[in-house]
């Protein structure tokens, strides 16, 4: 691999990291002010303040259908910064909401404008590697990524608490200039003049049309979108299950960094284990895993509507060690047929998946009021699903196998 003359094979990685981070910052910093933003902009309900998390996973999901193609026209770099231009003029739409709407508004833009920097990370990643060892460098790049999960709550309570919550969007707009300058200085385009494809509505449908065709993208895919699915029940409603079920505002921050590295331990384990195993079997073993905790807890709980906090952890740490098996993997697996049209493969699946996982867990999580019940019905669900959609997608390998 090759990057700009100056740039390590260990900055790459970082940098990578740094532009999914503004992801995650601009999602999890949030979290400690939800309930403080509802009053702000006066949401009727809890499941309401939600939508100040999901909704960002909206503008995610439709975003790289313009900015996925766009990349593969004009390059990687010039997509970043109007990714990042439209996020900062989103940010000041949320800065000055004064109502729910306004705020699902703003916050829908920063989805679509971060999903360039979210999208293009991928491309550029696939413009350098391929098959086990892409996984491998996105295993890398995720692991750096979730330092700021781990952190991120954290920070946000801290500007909550110091500031107010503009304070915390402030914040991001700081750190998304920081990293747009970082990205311009160190970061060489990695896509040729000559590899450019141009903008048009007609390629779109095509490659919508070839991304459909493969039934290993689609598998992947759909299941990538249960899986994103279920976890976000989980993102969006983590302030209310330990703020507000268990009363453990000031823990909070903590415990959320604490669950985050228990996905950073597998993603960081995955970096070793796909190279030894390969990512299909990876997925495939991560699914069961996650459906087999999922229905243990649903089986043991089902009439305890509060069990006691340190089991919820035990089995909230099983579920994201599974899970961090799976993100990048599914992703891997579901961009490896489609390498010669990157930009806009990214787009779709990304598409798809989202606007999937949106729904599923705008729906969970209206059940989850005052038990995580509900949310465990969804991961046992949404994981039995995969598992039947990895059947389905592994099929043909069997047939050919036993002719």
């Amino acid at each position: 691999m090759k990057t700009n003359n100056a740039t390590s094979h260990t900055e790459f990685i970082a940098l990578m990291a740094a532009l999914m981070s503004v992801t995650a910052l601009s999602i999890d910093a949030l979290l400690p002010a939800l309930d403080v933003i509802g009053i702000a902009i006066h949401t009727d309900t809890p499941a309401d303040n939600q939508l100040l998390i999901t909704m960002i996973f909206l503008g995610l999901g439709v975003g790289p259908l313009v900015f996925g193609p766009l990349s593969d026209a004009i390059g990687r770099k010039p997509s970043v910064y109007m990714g990042f231009a439209l996020f900062i003029g989103a940010s000041f739409i949320c800065i000055y909401s004064e109502s729910l709407l306004w705020m699902v508004i703003g916050r829908i833009l920063q989805g679509v404008g971060l999903s360039a920097p979210r999208t293009v990370c991928i491309a550029i990643i696939r413009d350098l590697f391929s098959g086990d060892y892409m996984a491998r460098i996105m295993s890398f790049v995720t692991v750096v990524f979730l330092l700021i999960p781990i952190v991120a709550p954290a920070m946000g309570k801290f500007v909550l608490d110091v500031y107010n919550w503009q304070g915390i969007f402030y914040v991001q707009i700081v750190i998304s200039l920081v990293v747009a300058l970082w990205f311009w200085w160190r970061q060489r385009e990695t896509l040729l003049p000559e590899k450019r494809i141009p903008f048009s509505t007609d390629r779109i449908m095509r490659g919508f049309s070839e991304t459909l065709r493969h039934k290993q993208t689609m598998g992947y895919t759909l299941i990538s979108g249960f899986i994103v699915g279920s976890f976000l029940v989980y993102l969006s409603t983590s302030q209310q299950i330990f703020e507000n079920i268990y009363d453990l505002e000031n823990e909070f921050p903590y415990i959320f960094a604490g669950l985050a590295i228990a996905i950073g331990l597998a993603i960081f384990l995955n970096a070793s284990f796909v190279v030894r195993f390969g990512m299909k079997r990876m997925v495939s073993t991560s699914i069961y895993g996650f459906f087999a905790v999922s229905i243990l807890y649903v089986l043991l709980f089902s009439l305890n509507t509060h069990p006691p906090i340190a089991i919820l952890l035990a089995f909230f740490s099983l579920q994201f060690f599974c899970i961090g098996f799976l993100f990048g993997n599914l992703r891997a697996l579901a961009m490896e047929p489609l390498g010669h049209i990157a930009g806009i493969a990214a787009a779709i699946t990304g598409l798809i998946s989202t606007l999937m996982a949106v729904p599923i867990s705008t729906f969970i999580g209206r059940f989850v009021i005052d038990s995580t019940l509900p949310l465990f019905i969804g991961f046992s669900v949404c994981s039995l699903i995969s598992i039947g959609i990895l059947w389905w997608v592994n099929r043909p390998e069997k047939v050919n196998a036993e002719a």
